[in-house]
């Protein structure tokens, strides 16, 4: 068992980052664990080779791009894969900004390449009169190279960078543009960012657009496997928002392919109306608002429901703006405003009163906010927030107007949210105490933990982790088998509160949940710090069974609703214990499946070994669940992510709201995939 212990510290060096200071620091803290001493910072003065003009390396073009892709794509995984098609798509989505075009085509060919197509006006193929070549090739081999910048070709666009195709290529293993423009077809080609096929005409045309292949580069990509599902989200997403255009997704790997056809007349009314369908809505019709502004097109859509959960999403010229900015800014408070002024003036808040404060106005609440302009300023190539200063007073301006104006022609309506947002108000107030106890437990000091946490010996967040275990006999296990030094225990039991029917009054007050927030110490909700956790690795370990399953959700759910930035900044497993301990003689294997027995089998030769069942992790020794669930070098661990923010909110109301018939519904068109072991 120690020896296996042992191995902790080889694993942490292999996952620290690839830095020889970063491992030397972390060698030393681990060592030394015990000393309360400050560290030295990571400086290395024995490195002996020289710094000289050589040394000093000048990347030019694509060569940047295949050299650091994270820089334009945010990744080398799933998001960043994605990223790519999302690029050459919203060139698209531009044309039918621009009035040029009204249906694009996208689809997965066998080979897991692309094939993107539209009938826009096609990309100009003459000869560029600054760089000399054809400009086609200028847009798809020179950064910084689009009709974006000026000249009148897109007055609004999400493409402001000029970057997009021109990345696409250089992180393809190869890409051909073909481009139906005055009647004739002309294609070029290209591999990993290089020309190999000049522009050359190949025949004659009576259409118009761009067609777009390429595949994503195996040598840049670790999985270059495409998910239709998560491009059916977004693309849905980009149609709801751009209502005059049609997008067309195919899955030709599959045999029938897979088809789906995305046009919404209501744009963003239709979307809201979306998010909200596993939800009893509170209002019918969604409330529209729409302005131009200095060039500035602002349309909102809200429509609140009886949950307790904020929906809210914003855009800027089709880009999810995740992180928000300053037309979320300006639409939350120019909310909370209207709706307060509207209460005072109609004395559903006396004189004494407190204003609603902005979470009890959004309580319940579904929206979008999209704005359209000529130069957004966005953080960032990936451009998640919207930095426009003038756009905050644009949005409260339509804001303030035009809300004010429904509330006063919709009084019954109007009557309906102010219940509700009183309503918030009131179960607020009752869990303030419960809120202010959460932040003043949330210290670092020992006695403020929950009785029941076996904390760890290292105060450093980034090396340690905490199992978040079901049950008292499984946390009793966790506990023997642990490395204590990095790996703190923190037993449940019984089932918890489903936070997507409670108030927030409820949640904060849950004896099962609060233990959960008083040993990350980073808080709850809006007053959630990730500066403060105390973990980097939060594992959700339970059984492999239905009530292991459930507790999962249960805790995803939480975690999601109250602690998002914990997810969103990949902090949070899921354990994946062993199903069975296949054996014979001296001879052990774990099996994940009954798929991996049989594999075990055969590999072996074994026709009847002997297959233990484990039912429940409290039935493992300290030794096999160290060695299979709790040690870095041997353990399966899988990564909780939200590549997708609307679909992880629907399926949690799906699964855990209150409406059954949906639940139903998804029950019997997934029980299908069902496994033994999922």
């Amino acid at each position: 068992m120690d020896d296996l212990k042992d191995t902790h510290l080889d694993a942490m060096l292999e996952r620290a980052e690839d830095d020889a200071r970063e491992r030397a620091l972390l060698a030393d803290y681990v060592e030394d664990m015990s000393e309360d001493r400050v560290h030295p910072a990571f400086y290395d003065t024995t490195n002996a080779s020289e710094y000289s003009d050589s040394d000093i390396q000048v990347l030019e073009g694509m060569e940047a791009v295949r050299k650091r892709p994270s820089m334009y794509i945010g990744d080398t995984h799933q998001r960043g894969l994605h990223h790519l098609i999302y690029e050459i798509v919203a060139n698209s989505v531009d044309e039918a900004l621009a009035g040029r075009c009204d249906e694009i085509w996208v689809s997965i060919n066998p080979d897991e390449s692309i094939r993107v197509e539209d009938n826009g006006i096609g990309i100009p193929v003459g000869i560029h009169p600054q760089m000399g070549i054809p400009t086609v090739e200028v847009v798809h081999t020179v950064l910084h190279a689009g009709g974006k910048f000026g000249g009148g070709a897109y007055s609004v666009s999400g493409g402001l960078h000029g970057v997009g195709a021109s990345v696409v290529n250089a992180l393809s293993e190869w890409m051909t543009v073909e481009v139906h423009r005055d009647g004739k077809i002309h294609k070029m080609a290209f591999e990993r960012g290089v020309t190999t096929s000049p522009l050359h005409i190949t025949g004659e045309t009576d259409h118009h657009g761009t067609i777009t292949e390429f595949k994503p580069d195996p040598q840049i990509f670790e999985d270059t496997t495409i998910d239709f599902e998560l491009m059916l989200n977004r693309y849905r997403e980009m149609a709801f928002l751009n209502s005059e255009v049609k997008i067309n997704l195919a899955d030709l790997r599959q045999e029938p392919a897979v088809r789906k056809e995305l046009h919404y007349e209501g744009g963003i009314v239709s979307f809201v109306e979306y998010l909200n369908k596993h939800k009893s809505v509170l209002h019918k019709t969604p409330i529209y608002i729409s302005a131009k502004q200095n060039d500035v097109f602002v349309e909102m859509a809200i429509q609140y429901n009886e949950s307790y959960a904020e929906s809210v999403y914003s855009y800027a010229n089709n880009i999810a703006t995740v992180e928000g900015g300053t037309h979320l800014t300006g639409f939350r408070s120019a909310l909370t405003k209207t709706i307060n002024d509207y209460a005072r003036k109609y004395n559903f808040l006396k004189a004494a009163d407190r204003n609603l404060q902005g979470e009890d106005v959004r309580e319940g609440m579904g929206a979008i906010i999209s704005i359209k302009m000529g130069e957004p300023q966005f953080e960032g190539q990936t451009k998640t927030k919207l930095g426009n200063s003038e756009v905050r007073t644009i949005v409260e301006s339509v804001m303030n107007d035009k809300m004010a104006s429904y509330l006063e022609e919709n009084p019954q309506t109007a009557r309906t949210i102010i219940d509700k947002c009183l309503s918030a108000s009131r179960a607020r107030d009752a869990a303030r105490k419960a809120r202010d106890l959460t932040r003043r437990k949330t210290a670092l000091d020992s006695n403020a933990l929950p009785g029941k946490l076996a904390d760890c010996q290292s105060k450093d967040p980034r090396f340690s982790e905490l199992f978040i275990v079901e049950g008292d006999s499984a946390g009793g296990t966790a506990k023997g088998g642990r490395e204590r030094k990095y790996q703190a225990i923190l037993p449940l039991w019984g089932k918890m509160l489903n936070v997507e029917k409670a108030r927030v009054d409820r949640v904060f007050d849950n004896e099962k949940l609060l233990p959960i927030v008083l040993a990350l110490g980073a808080g709850i909700g809006s007053d959630f710090d990730l500066e403060k956790l105390r973990y980097h690795k939060v594992i959700l370990m339970a059984d492999a069974d239905v009530d292991g399953a459930h507790i999962r959700t249960l805790l995803l759910t939480f975690l999601f609703r109250y602690m998002r930035p914990l997810i969103e900044a990949g902090h949070v497993y899921i354990a994946c214990p062993p199903l069975y301990r296949v054996y014979q003689g001296n001879s052990s294997f774990y099996a994940y499946s009954d798929e991996e027995v049989k594999q075990i089998k055969e590999e072996n030769n074994w026709s009847d070994p002997k297959i233990q069942r484990f039912k429940g992790l409290g039935e493992m020794s300290t030794e096999q669940l160290w060695e299979t669930t709790m040690n870095p070098e041997t353990r399966m661990m899988r990564q909780v992510q939200v590549t997708d923010a609307q679909k992880s909110d629907e399926v949690f109301t799906l699964l855990m709201g209150d409406k059954v018939e949906p639940r139903r519904d998804f029950i019997r068109e997934n029980a299908r995939y069902a496994t033994v072991d999922s």
